[in-house]
């Protein structure tokens, strides 16, 4: 088996970190998720649940890689705590699922990158996305996607996932800010920025209900939270580091990307007249393809979009697939690279049913970010809380000057504030998800 490999640099961690979270989640699913449920009122929520929620979480995640130099799964056995080995299991089964539904979005984001370049959306978006995102075409992008990402993870940390890290994200936020820079030219800016930056207060507390699920949901798939991707990244960084910063610095790259996202998606869909959430998951494809279409250098524009967010598409699928490679490593002693091709053929089957049907892209997304996820945030909340918060508050002041008092807030958030926001936040999504599976499948 491969010995245990370390990052080489604290730039390489915390852009390949930033790489996980600076992914589809920001650019693609963000932008439908705040036009679906409010706009302004959907992002004063998911700020708030970043700060108040998200980064004492990320920091637990953190303190337990760091501390077993371990998987999500394994970490808790390090720790001497097998018992709570299912709060791992929580976040590395949601992984598991959320790669096989994200390679298959990673094709068709192949598919708009070439058909950007050559004009092939043709006079009708939404057939064009119809048969990009289904059948035949879906599946076989999916299996490069995958085959993609694979060779990559199987590279290893330095050689792989740290080298791609520096390249793409970088690539990624420079490509944002000159189309967020061309979006404030067009026509309809002013109404963008406004609908998306101006919140209505009797909105947020009217929706307040149906918001929080889907910004928690949200919060957590931005920052990579519950599916022990952080965990298995911060295995590999060493004791001298100082993780409160190494979190702050993640947290605002990742939240200022996604604001960054929300300035380029909308203004193209305000100057076009089209209704922000339209669409679903496929509304970016969908509303942003039409859009493009409609403007001048729009093939140009559209190929420059969408490259950008196959980009960023892998800087995330590299972390998501690494969890579920860590955990084989670690605990079967398989060396890297078969691991990568078995796993890589085994996502590729689990992931055909939403190559061929969008309804189980819906059925396998909600059930993996607004419940697996927020279930494990819970879990492991509670166990760094209650059960394991001497060794955690030690392992959190490693690599810095603390007189404490840092610790002890996060301590009392993590016991008296994170749980209750998670557990009202499970149950409402667990009582929206049956609701969405008796209208979808019953």
């Amino acid at each position: 088996m491969d010995e245990r490999a370390t990052w080489a640099t604290r730039i390489g961690f915390i852009l390949a970190a930033a790489g996980s979270a600076v992914g589809l989640g920001n650019i693609w699913r963000f932008p439908f998720l705040t036009g679906e449920s409010g706009g302004a009122a959907f992002l004063v929520v998911y700020l708030l649940l970043v700060v108040g929620v998200g980064v004492p979480v990320l920091l637990v995640e953190f303190v337990i890689g760091r501390r077993s130099n371990r998987n999500p799964i394994g970490a808790f056995e390090r720790l001497g705590h097998p018992g709570w080995k299912a709060a791992g299991a929580v976040g590395a089964i949601a992984a598991f699922i959320i790669f096989s539904y994200y390679s298959v979005v990673g094709g068709w984001v192949i598919q708009y990158v070439v058909a950007s370049f050559t004009g092939g959306y043709g006079a009708d978006a939404e057939a064009f996305f119809l048969s990009t995102a289904s059948g035949t075409n879906a599946i076989a992008y999916h299996g490069l996607f995958m085959t993609t990402v694979a060779g990559i993870v199987a590279l290893g940390i330095r050689n792989g996932l740290e080298k791609a890290a520096t390249v793409m994200v970088p690539t990624v936020v420079v490509l944002l800010v000159g189309l967020a820079g061309y979006g404030a030219t067009l026509d309809g800016a002013g109404a963008a920025y406004s609908y998306y930056l101006a919140p209505d207060l009797s909105t947020i507390v009217g929706d307040a209900v149906s918001i929080l699920p889907a910004a928690a949901g949200q919060a957590f798939y931005t920052l990579s939270l519950g599916m022990g991707i952080m965990i298995t990244y911060a295995s590999y960084i060493g004791e001298d580091r100082n993780l409160l910063q190494d979190a702050g610095v993640i947290v605002v790259l990742d939240t200022a990307i996604a604001l960054l996202a929300g300035l380029v998606v909308f203004p193209f869909l305000f100057t076009q007249g089209i209704e922000p959430g339209e669409g679903g998951a496929g509304s970016i494809f969908i509303s942003l393809a039409g859009a493009f279409q409609q403007l001048p250098g729009g093939e140009i524009l559209g190929g420059v979009f969408f490259l950008m967010l196959l980009v960023a598409a892998l800087t995330s699928a590299f972390s998501i697939f690494e969890v579920v490679v860590s955990y084989v490593t670690d605990t079967f002693d398989v060396d890297r690279v078969p691991t990568a091709i078995g796993m890589a053929a085994v996502l590729f089957v689990v992931g055909i049913p939403t190559a061929i049907d969008l309804s189980y892209l819906d059925a396998y997304d909600l059930f993996a970010n607004n419940i697996l996820l927020i279930l494990s945030g819970l879990l492991l909340s509670i166990f760094i809380g209650w059960v394991y918060a001497g060794e955690a508050i030690e392992e959190l002041g490693k690599g810095r000057t603390s007189d404490g008092r840092i610790e002890a807030v996060w301590l009392t958030t993590l016991r008296y504030v994170v749980p209750v926001v998670l557990a009202i936040t499970l149950a409402l999504s667990v009582r929206d998800y049956i609701g969405f599976l008796q209208e979808s499948f019953l």
